[in-house]
């Protein structure tokens, strides 16, 4: 499989850890108990979530991915990263205090089958931490189809046509209303503890436009809570398991 296939198939995983992971692990840290829980990461990448949390807040940490050389890489820092896909998760049930997906349910085959096996792992109690894309986000960020070929990057719009429509040209990937996230979870024992929508953290606009980009990101993180959240990038999901 060629870098743009798996780019399409499986998005980009983060290989850096940056303002904008922080954040969001600081999200996390926020919503659950993370020192000295059992955790388990879904869909891990190269481990970048799995690596922070391991050092910063407890040292039982497994993950799983789809992608045999990501899990290689997560591997080195989590002895228990193995290859497996979200539908059918080998960890035993009730195992867990607090399972993580993050940006990672839009790309599995069968989003409610997932949403299943991320719940049955959850011990009675414990919390899914979930980030995936909102449909209301102006730009599809995992490229588009036309016409056969896989053109990779952000493209205006897609996520505003009809499904119909827009499932031709993204057929590769999903992203969520509000309601819609909530849907996955129909009929799993779950409670909905805190549910938001968040923008990125633009790091690599940043990087490139220095203190203009700053000021463009602090003022739609300055949004989160507002009608003006509508457009943010991801959904920010906590459920748990009763």
């Amino acid at each position: 499989m060629t870098f743009t296939e798996l780019a399409a198939l499986r998005g980009e995983p983060s290989y850096v850890w940056r303002a904008g992971q922080e954040r969001r692990l600081k999200m996390i840290a926020k919503w659950t108990r993370l020192e000295g829980a059992r955790v388990l990461v879904a869909g891990c990448g190269v481990g970048m979530y799995a690596h922070r949390i391991k050092r910063r807040y407890t040292d039982a940490v497994d993950a799983f991915d789809i992608e045999y050389d990501r899990v290689r890489v997560a591997g080195k820092d989590i002895p228990h990263a193995i290859v497996a896909a979200g539908e059918n998760i080998p960890f035993r049930d009730n195992a867990y205090d607090i399972v993580l997906s993050h940006e990672v349910i839009e790309h599995v085959s069968d989003d409610r089958r997932s949403a299943q096996e991320l719940v049955r792992v959850l011990k009675p109690g414990g919390r899914i931490v979930m980030f995936c894309p909102n449909r209301w986000y102006p730009f599809e960020t995992h490229g588009h189809y036309w016409r056969g070929d896989y053109h990779f990057g952000n493209t205006p719009l897609i996520n505003y046509l009809p499904d119909r429509w827009r499932n031709r040209l993204a057929p590769h990937v999903r992203a969520y209303s509000a309601t819609g996230i909530r849907k996955v979870f129909d009929g799993c024992p779950v409670a909905v503890v805190h549910h938001s929508r968040v923008y990125g953290g633009y790091d690599n606009i940043i990087a490139r436009l220095g203190k203009p980009a700053r000021l463009m990101r602090d003022f739609l993180h300055s949004c989160e809570g507002t009608p003006l959240d509508t457009w943010a990038l991801s959904h920010f999901f906590v459920i748990q398991k009763i």
